[in-house]
């Protein structure tokens, strides 16, 4: 039972993982969104945190980023704002558009506007111009209760044009004073976490269809689900229940180490390529994924290691190996299959996709309880049918010497 078991285990814990943080290229939420006046972008990320997004074009000959950023309000009459940081990751050094009912005298108002700032530290001070050279600006009120802020920045004109990944920060507030002031923020979790990076030259290239990167991403997570969440958990199967009839023995067993192999071998590749992804990917790390992804490609190779070391079946440590055999094996069909979720939730894959992928693991589990029960009733045969041999050998006593 136990391949059906880690497998299970598998489909529960992708079934109970979060939905992506965010989908760069328009593969999320974010691009079903639509504007008012014809606005348009490239690229849009869903963020991680206090249900925004943020949509954007990014010229690179002039270095001008139009972007339109979306979030609700922490209440009606509230406030949102976004930023960029070119000196961090927090609220200090925040250049940011803060779109709330202001009047045109600056003063508390009921129609939508925008105001920069430049944040010099842990307040947000008095408006003011920012280091990007800021157009464009304004702000409008969904029916959705969300708010929609678009705007121009000038990264070329700041001197900021040569960076492509840049800190980004975003937050919502509950009210605007009289005065015209937003008050401060929530200190809650997600207020707190509300940071990321924005990769603006991959998506934006992206979104034209011209980057390689994205190809490179597409390849790694298809060769990984090939591997690692296909053909290892058949190998696994293989294995499990075939031997247990005799007309397959030792077909089983080529069955078993050919998928391994080749398994181990294509997620090597993909392995690979995730390496080199992260290479490229200077500033964006996704910690999990990378972590579980080392750890599956570490167990992988200690058990193609370990088909070289196994003892014979009748060598007195043949049960030990076999131990650490099974119990590493399953351990990286569930790593692998939930790893295989955590880089489509990072890609922003389709739901087809996913749901694809989801029926190919169900599939595997099926199968596995189908031959568990399957080759349970042939094993208590096969015991009822020893017995009664050697009841009938025994005259059911025990045999004893002359």
């Amino acid at each position: 039972m136990a391949v059906a078991v880690a497998v299970l285990a598998a489909c529960i814990l992708t079934l109970l993982a979060p939905p992506p943080a965010h989908a760069a290229g328009g593969g999320g939420r974010c691009a079903g969104e639509s504007f008012s006046a014809n606005r348009a972008y490239a690229a849009c990320n869903d963020l991680p945190r206090l249900g925004a997004s943020v949509h954007w074009t990014y010229d690179r000959a002039t270095g001008d980023l139009s972007v339109a950023f979306v979030a609700a309000p922490a209440a009606p009459g509230g406030w949102v704002a976004w930023a960029l940081n070119p000196s961090g990751d927090g609220m200090a050094g925040a250049q940011a558009l803060v779109a709330g009912t202001f009047s045109s005298d600056g003063s508390a108002g009921t129609a939508w506007a925008v105001r920069t700032y430049n944040v010099s530290g842990y307040a947000l001070g008095k408006p003011g111009p920012i280091a990007f050279p800021a157009s464009d600006l304004a702000a409008e009120l969904g029916a959705d209760g969300r708010v929609r802020v678009f705007g121009k920045l000038g990264l070329g004109a700041a001197g900021y044009g040569g960076g492509v990944v840049l800190n980004q920060v975003w937050q919502v507030g509950a009210a605007v004073s009289s005065g015209g002031v937003p008050a401060p923020h929530a200190m809650g979790a997600d207020n707190l976490a509300a940071k990321a990076k924005l990769d603006l030259l991959r998506a934006t290239t992206a979104a034209a269809g011209a980057d390689s990167a994205t190809k490179k991403r597409n390849i790694h997570g298809v060769l990984n689900a090939v591997s690692w969440g296909v053909l290892l958990p058949m190998g696994a199967i293989f294995a499990r229940y075939l031997k247990t009839f005799q007309a397959a023995d030792p077909a089983w067993f080529y069955l078993h180490v050919t998928c391994q192999l080749i398994g181990y071998a294509v997620g090597v590749s993909g392995w690979a390529t995730g390496i080199q992804l992260g290479k490229e990917s200077k500033g964006v790390t996704y910690t999990d994924h990378r972590n579980i992804g080392i750890a599956v490609f570490a167990l992988g190779t200690l058990q193609v290691l370990a088909l070289f070391l196994r003892p014979k079946k009748e060598h007195k440590y043949r049960v030990y190996w076999n131990m650490y055999h099974h119990s590493v094996g399953y351990t990286v069909i569930v790593l692998g299959i939930v790893n295989i979720f955590k880089g489509m939730n990072i890609l922003g894959v389709e739901q087809r996709w996913r749901t694809a992928y989801i029926a190919a693991v169900c599939v595997l589990l099926i199968a596995a309880a189908t031959l568990e029960a399957v080759t349970w009733g042939v094993v208590l045969r096969r015991r009822k049918a020893e017995s009664k041999t050697f009841n009938s050998a025994s005259n059911g006593h025990l045999p004893h010497s002359v």
